[in-house]
């Protein structure tokens, strides 16, 4: 008797379920691939193009007198003579040489801290540290700068009661009250990287180094730090980027002091040309220069990491 039903052959289900799993990758990957189009390349191939042309604007501006027309690299000419922006790229370079290393410093030391044996409550610690991190750089900066303000900072109160006269908003020391700023934020989160990789070296060196009677402080040097160099170079990597990127904390800050000026770092002369000064051509020319300066840079602590790596091998 027939039953109203199919079997279906075992090869066929075999070749429906490989045929599944061959699509699966590419089903899972679509809507990442969409939206690294739309928000990543869709945005740098506007602004290369946007780069390229110039708004003339002619007659007594009655009507329609607007014109988009081709200039070639007049713009990125204009960005390069521009003082302002070119500084702005020597003040977060010198902004970097001192907050990157800090900052790694401060990561490496609390990591290895973490991780040796004589530290307790690690995860309270860990916490406390990481915390910062998830406050808003804007928040973040606003409390700073309630700690900043002479008149009514207790750390500026307290110097001044021990003989110490402090102006953290000045001139010369406002770019560091900066760094200061985003060395308490990212410390923990590059801590939690580094501290992560410590786990990963097998304890059974560790134990073999204490039978040899290295301390922690040898293990450290010897072990625990060569052991973690990809780390390193990763966190220092992101710094890098984000130093080049630097934008919220001197933007809250120049709404405090008038020493932060509109083009005090690349991004914010890029914020000042297209929406201040409303020329969309030269901030897409300005922003070009900074993506490609932080792709260079990129590549170059990618080849010193590479050329560190194989010599440690």
């Amino acid at each position: 008797m027939s039953t109203g039903t199919s079997v279906r052959p075992a090869g066929s289900r075999r070749a429906l379920r490989s045929g599944g799993i061959r699509w699966a990758p590419y089903v899972f990957l679509t809507p990442f691939v969409l939206l690294f189009l739309v928000f990543l390349v869709a945005p740098i191939v506007t602004a290369l193009y946007t780069s390229f042309f110039a708004v003339e604007r002619s007659g007594l501006g009655f009507g329609n007198a607007n014109e988009s027309v081709f200039v070639g690299f007049d713009n990125y000419v204009r960005a390069l003579s521009d003082s302002g922006f070119v500084s702005s790229f020597g003040r977060v370079l010198l902004f970097g040489v001192v907050q990157v290393p800090v900052m790694l410093a401060l990561s490496i030391a609390l990591a290895l801290v973490f991780d040796s044996a004589v530290v307790r409550w690690k995860r309270f610690f860990q916490l406390s540290v990481f915390i910062p991190y998830a406050v808003p750089a804007v928040v973040a900066t606003l409390l700073w700068g309630f700690l900043y303000q002479p008149r009514v900072s207790p750390i500026v109160e307290l110097l001044e009661s021990l003989g110490v006269s402090a102006n953290f908003l000045a001139p010369g020391t406002v770019l560091w009250s900066i760094a200061n700023v985003t060395i308490w934020s990212v410390t923990g989160v590059n801590m939690i990287i580094i501290f992560a990789a410590l786990q990963t070296v097998p304890r059974d060196m560790y134990e073999a180094a204490r039978l040899d009677g290295a301390g922690e402080l040898r293990m450290a040097l010897q072990i625990k730090l060569p052991m973690v160099l990809p780390a390193i170079f990763l966190t220092t990597l992101f710094s890098i980027i984000g130093t080049l990127q630097l934008f919220n904390e001197p933007m809250t800050l120049r709404s405090i002091t008038s020493n932060v000026t509109g083009d005090y770092t690349p991004n914010m002369s890029v914020f000042t040309a297209t929406t201040l000064g409303g020329n969309i051509n030269l901030g897409s020319a300005m922003a070009i220069i900074l993506g490609l300066v932080t792709f260079g840079l990129s590549i170059l602590v990618s080849v010193v990491s590479n050329r560190r790596r194989g010599a440690t091998r």
